[in-house]
């Protein structure tokens, strides 16, 4: 049997293997069109991949390379610094440091492909530093990372590369996974087990796999039973983990017993959750949305107690957080509760799809040049917080087509 990880082993080489974001790579998927024209044109971008751990982000990675036949470097932002980059970098006074794709006329010199993952954890300056050679091109970048490239990937950086958010595994992927390594192992999983390996991996297909690999070594005959699969896991196996309904179902609870005062209820169904391994991270999400959803502007500070929870659960993990979680759960189901704001701005969006982009009111437009000054922009705007402001609050905010709308109760035209 051997020692390497299965993870590694079982990765596929070939997208016909791969498992997984069918969004991505099915028959209309961006990166199916994109190989598919590259090997007529010789083009393509710069990717950040983001998504949840064991999604596929570096199998995916290095099997666009093999099909773009470019060199291959990968890095991890963790312990990597550009200048590790910028050695393996082409230079233009170098040509046998180039290759060229042969596709119709004229060939295309192209560039090696530079895969960073956890590319979040590059500070400013090493993005800054990166952001050049992938604006001329000396790169191909393909990033992974799990955290939202919007606050950790700097803006320059980020328009000159594409975005691809990868889904968690469902339980018919991992299925397909977990059956093909047992496969390459000469066992089998009992269908119990299967089910309870799939469901407690919740979407990450590194940690079915690394559990199977322990699983493996721990079973006493070629079939893999659940007991195995707990041991491995070292959680017990609670209703919570017997299927992705059950899944769905808990997380409603929890939702709805916040959403109805009842803290007794709300500490049960979250311990519920915790107790069987699930992501602190997400049930952290879950909360924050519903701070804005159900409690809204009854009480702001609700809000902030979910982001301080989430925060705690990024420093701490569990077991240590879990009352960080249980406060903010308990302080919600006791907060008054309002949803105006969120229908409030259900109905603003439903405006801006409905009408489409209206022209910002010429009064209220910025007006830096004199020219824009010259052609009515902030003509006749009054500075609220000066005395004529607040004499004269007949300011008209909204374009001309919604300026008698209000999304929230309470709320009147400052006419």
């Amino acid at each position: 049997m051997s020692q390497k990880p299965l993870a590694d082993q079982l990765r596929p080489t070939r997208i016909d293997d791969f498992v997984g974001q069918e969004h991505l790579l099915g028959t209309n998927g961006l990166l199916t069109k994109l190989l598919a024209k590259q090997r007529q044109t010789g083009f393509f971008p710069s990717l950040i991949f983001w998504g949840p751990p064991g999604s596929g982000k570096t199998t995916l990675a290095r099997i666009i390379t093999n099909q773009l036949q470019r060199p291959f470097h990968e890095f991890s932002a963790v312990n990597t610094s550009i200048k590790d980059i910028e050695k393996i970098i082409p230079r233009p006074e170098d040509p046998s440091s180039q290759l060229t794709f042969a596709s119709s006329e004229p060939a295309f010199v192209i560039s090696p492909v530079v895969f960073i993952d956890e590319i979040h954890r590059f500070n400013k300056s090493q993005q800054d530093a990166l952001l050049p050679h992938v604006e001329n091109g000396q790169i191909l970048l393909l990033g992974a990372t799990t955290e939202n490239p919007s606050f950790s990937v700097i803006g320059p950086l980020l328009s000159r590369c594409r975005v691809l958010v990868f889904q968690p595994l469902n339980e018919d992927q991992l299925g397909v996974i977990a059956r093909r390594a047992v496969s390459l192992l000469s066992q089998t999983l009992t269908p119990a087990a299967e089910q309870f390996l799939i469901t407690a991996a919740n979407g990450d297909a590194r940690v079915a796999l690394t559990t199977l690999q322990i699983a493996s070594h721990l079973a006493e005959t070629p079939e893999i039973q659940v007991g195995e699969i707990e041991t491995a896991l070292q959680k017990r196996q609670l209703a919570f983990d017997h299927g992705g309904e059950e899944f769905y179902n808990t997380i409603s609870a929890l939702h709805k017993s916040i959403r109805g005062s009842d803290p007794d209820a709300a500490l049960y169904w979250l311990a519920r959750m915790l107790e069987a391994g699930q992501d602190p991270l997400y049930i952290a999400r879950r909360l924050i949305r519903l701070a804005s959803e159900d409690i809204g502007l009854a009480d702001a500070n609700a809000l902030s107690v979910a982001v301080a929870a989430y925060q705690a659960c990024h420093f701490l993990g569990l077991p240590e957080c879990n009352l960080a979680l249980a406060e903010a759960a308990v302080y919600m189901a006791k907060s008054p509760k309002d949803n105006s704001l969120y229908t409030a701005y259900q109905a603003a969006a439903a405006d801006v799809h409905e009408h489409g982009n209206l022209p910002v009111p010429l009064h209220i437009r910025n007006a830096p040049t004199k020219l824009m000054k010259q052609l009515g922009y902030a003509k006749g705007y009054r500075y609220h917080h000066s005395p004529t402001g607040e004499k004269e609050p007949d300011v008209v905010y909204l374009p001309d087509q919604l300026k008698n709308r209000r999304y929230l109760p309470g709320s009147s035209c400052p006419a």
